[in-house]
């Protein structure tokens, strides 16, 4: 009987594949399966003897698997798979469309309650540690504001929803952080700057042959929760182009937190950054390190969706508590 936590990937593209590298780093945890919409015998896994099962088939693995690590898009794949295996297993995602998380976590919730399992819900880096920093800050300094800022790198959620729009063979999204805007959250001035003064995102875009690139354009440009709110910037260019300059995914942002204290003389600024040569691996290495915890909440009998606010950070750790205690308090 294998004491490790049995892992199972839903979905096996850029996340899934970073998930199946993260487990290598974890002693702890194994991966068992990898559930996709391929034919199975198409897909080849880095790992030994891991099971590739088609997602239809996936109630045929609830015995076999302690958490499972839904890797799909935010889009359209989670809010059908989320609630779909929430009910079936314990589950992780990183859906990631901000303005739909209450909707989503309620769903989730039903479900998990329903098949009496733990699903934590929007784990990677923003939602996610961002999220985290963003909560400690306002809490440190009430009397505040806050700033995110993401960037330069690209978004896997807004490639995805891109690649989604019809004639769309390709696409990736930059998102690029303002230097104004964030030097002047930095100053303790605590500016008002709006979405648009914040970023801008530029779409690099492979059109199917004899697309309509002026609808393609203006389809990107007016999307909801993605580009509507902001100065979007469309570019047309070769599949050839888009495989050799932007091929690499890395990302990064800052969170900021500029406040006062006492009787309002005193200054303070908070902030959290990353800098991620690829985005996609560092997702999922946020992602095993939830798996850990929803594993542990599930064995002490809790069920129902969570979000990262909701883990105590000692869950994540595959350490004690004595050896947290003494090697990094």
């Amino acid at each position: 009987m294998s004491s490790k936590i049995r892992i199972g990937i839903a979905g096996y593209g850029n996340i899934g594949r970073g998930v199946e590298l993260a487990i290598k780093q974890n002693p702890d945890t194994e991966l068992v399966a990898v559930l996709t919409r391929r034919n199975p015998e198409t897909v080849k896994t880095l790992t030994e003897g891991v099971k590739v099962v088609h997602v239809d088939d996936a109630a045929s693995m609830k015995d076999d698997i302690d958490v499972m690590i839904l890797c799909g898009g935010s889009a359209t794949d989670l809010p059908v798979m989320g609630p779909q295996f929430a009910e079936m297993f314990n589950t992780i995602d990183s859906f990631d469309t901000h303005a739909k998380i209450p909707e989503y976590f309620e769903a989730v919730d039903a479900a998990a309650k329903k098949g009496n399992n733990v699903s934590i819900i929007s784990v990677g880096w923003d939602p996610g540690m961002f999220s985290i920093n963003r909560l400690y800050s306002e809490a440190i300094l009430p009397e505040g504001s806050h700033y995110t800022f993401w960037g330069k790198g690209i978004s896997q959620g807004h490639s995805d929803a891109i690649r989604r729009v019809e004639g769309v063979q390709d696409g990736k999204q930059y998102t690029i952080p303002s230097e104004k805007a964030m030097a002047a959250a930095k100053s303790g001035s605590e500016p008002n700057l709006t979405t648009r003064e914040k970023h801008t995102r530029e779409c690099f875009v492979v059109a199917k042959e004899g697309a309509d690139k002026a609808a393609i354009e203006k389809t990107i440009k007016e999307m909801p929760n993605y580009f509507s709110d902001y100065d979007t910037t469309v570019n047309f260019i070769s599949q050839e182009e888009l495989n050799e300059k932007h091929s690499k995914m890395p990302h990064g942002g800052f969170v900021i937190r500029s406040g006062k204290t006492g009787n309002g003389e005193n200054h303070h600024v908070i902030e959290y950054s990353l800098k991620l040569d690829s985005n996609p691996e560092f997702t999922s290495s946020v992602l095993v390190a939830y798996a850990r915890a929803a594993y542990r909440l599930a064995k002490n009998g809790d069920c129902g969706a969570k979000s990262v606010f909701d883990i105590a950070p000692a869950l994540l750790s595959p350490k004690s508590a004595e050896e947290l205690r003494k090697e990094l308090l």
